[in-house]
């Protein structure tokens, strides 16, 4: 790319990175067999798109692997393009890309599915790295040296510290209105670290960029790419009975004075369901909602411009193609109401129970005493990873998981008598909600969660052969949580003989 360097001076505003300016072509070259990249991005925004198509490009023509650490889901640029050049051999915390997800169930890539919290600590104790290269897409570079992050920051602040070398990738073609809502702060080690300093979910703690030692930049880059656009998953007749079951459940929360219209700090997955229940607080009751998430996505956007939200942080963005092409002017218009924070504060445990957040996620399939499933089908083959809903389901003042009642057609039950994987035990799930309702499990013994389940949230065509099995474990088995061991997993099996997991079928 030709650019003068007296161009760059706006953004590259101190004059000694601007002496560290290289060919792309050149960067990708410092990369070899086996090194740890820590690469900028989560949920398809902050990636360096630039360095990474051209390091697969490389991989196309030479035989390297290198291990990819990154704060979670990557676009096509990284995990996409990547994979598709054989250039993986090892990937954390978290993905979403279906090549990528194929290459890990067929043990060509070795996948580490980690909580997003714990990937700086795991760093800081020498269980993971070291890192080699720490890759980081930023919009500028300040006077006094600090790197200005884009639509994501994730785990780029423990990466440019740990990292023997840095590239940094400024990409001139991002809104320059990224700068001044970043709000980095890294804790001390544990042992010699002081709290978290965050009372109310608005204050600023932290520095507005990432500060760099001069002497590990390798080398900066310069590219002209766009933000990568999220997939819109618009709600359906299923996931919007889901959201208006969950709207229902809150406002009886405020029936009962344990919440008030303002609810708590809300924390949400991404996808239908999501979209649905944001959207259904547009005409609700609650008023003057602060979001502590993940991901700021469309439907945050809408909320603050329906006056219902009134503060929103997260450590990225995953918007739409609608939103991508009006986050420059969103940003100058809300840039008081939005916060990005590094993933390990809006995912940290403490915080999350300090604050008192409201938490919700999707669920794989649930068991009839609660026990939860979020990464894996048939106990075996991994999706996506447990990213952070562990980290706020364990934490969370409320903790709900939701599901649509059947998959493939009626021909799965996503609610049966024992999961064939655990991610999130039933002592840290609260509530369970799918399209025919939802089951409170606080206060309730296993027996009582498992009736409950089976007749609220479990789809009908199901109730009865659960009932009789519920029936004979208890029979036979007795217990707290009564099974069957050798029927527990009946209905998967069913299904793996006979593609349906109903057994009169």
């Amino acid at each position: 790319m030709g650019v003068v360097l007296e161009d760059l001076q706006d953004t590259i505003r101190n004059k000694e990175f601007l002496k560290k300016v290289v060919p792309v072509e050149e960067a990708v070259t410092w990369i070899q067999d086996g090194m740890v990249l820590g690469v900028s991005g989560f949920a398809l925004f902050g990636e360096p798109k630039f360095f990474l198509q051209k390091l697969a490009e490389r991989g196309k023509q030479e035989n390297f692997k290198v291990d990819l650490y990154t704060g979670a889901s990557m676009g096509p640029s990284a995990d996409g393009a990547m994979v598709e050049s054989d250039l993986i051999g090892f990937r954390l915390p978290y993905q979403a890309n279906p090549i990528l997800r194929k290459q890990i169930n067929k043990g060509k890539v070795t996948y580490i599915d980690q909580h997003l919290s714990q990937t700086s600590e795991s760093l800081r104790q020498d269980i993971i790295g070291p890192i080699d290269y720490a890759v980081i897409e930023a919009t500028a570079i300040t006077e006094d040296g600090l790197l200005i992050p884009s639509g994501s920051i994730g785990n780029s602040p423990i990466f440019i510290e740990q990292a023997k070398n840095i590239i940094i990738e400024v990409n001139l073609n991002l809104p320059k209105e990224y700068e001044g809502i970043h709000d980095i702060y890294i804790p001390e080690l544990q042992g010699e670290r002081n709290p978290i300093p965050m009372k109310h979910p608005s204050d600023r703690f932290g520095e507005k960029g990432i500060r760099i030692d001069l002497d590990k930049v390798r080398g900066i880059i310069i590219s002209n790419e766009n933000d990568s656009p999220s997939p819109l998953f618009e709600p359906n007749e299923i996931t919007q009975e889901i959201a208006n079951n969950l709207l229902s459940f809150l406002d009886e929360e405020i029936e009962l004075g344990r919440l008030t219209e303002e609810l708590a700090p809300i924390q949400s997955g991404v996808g239908s369901v999501a979209n649905a229940v944001l959207s259904g607080m547009k005409h609700s009751r609650f008023k003057n909602i602060v979001i502590a998430s993940e991901v700021i996505q469309d439907g945050v956007f809408d909320l603050i411009e329906a006056g219902v939200v009134k503060f929103a942080y997260a450590t990225a963005f995953s918007l739409s193609e609608k939103r991508v092409a009006s986050l420059k002017s969103d940003l100058a218009k809300h840039q008081d109401k939005i916060m990005l924070r590094p993933q390990e504060i809006s995912n940290h445990p403490e915080v999350i129970r300090r604050l008192g957040i409201i938490s919700f996620n999707t669920a794989i399939e649930i068991d009839i005493y609660g026990n939860v499933n979020s990464t894996h089908i048939n106990g075996t083959h991994i999706m996506n990873g447990i990213g952070g809903s562990g980290d706020f389901a364990r934490n969370a003042k409320i903790s709900i998981f939701v599901t649509p009642s059947t998959a493939k057609d009626g021909k799965i039950s996503t609610i049966v008598p024992f999961v064939s994987h655990i991610d999130h035990t039933n002592h840290d799930v609260d509530i369970i909600v799918t399209e025919y309702g939802y089951v409170d499990m606080r206060g309730l013994a296993p027996r009582e969660i498992a009736e409950q389940l089976i007749e609220n949230c479990m789809h009908p065509i199901y109730r009865e052969q659960a009932r009789r099995y519920f029936e004979e474990a208890k029979q036979v088995s007795g217990g707290n949580t009564p099974h069957i061991l050798h029927k527990a997993h009946a209905w998967h099996l069913h299904f793996q003989k006979h593609g349906t997991m109903l057994l009169d079928e």
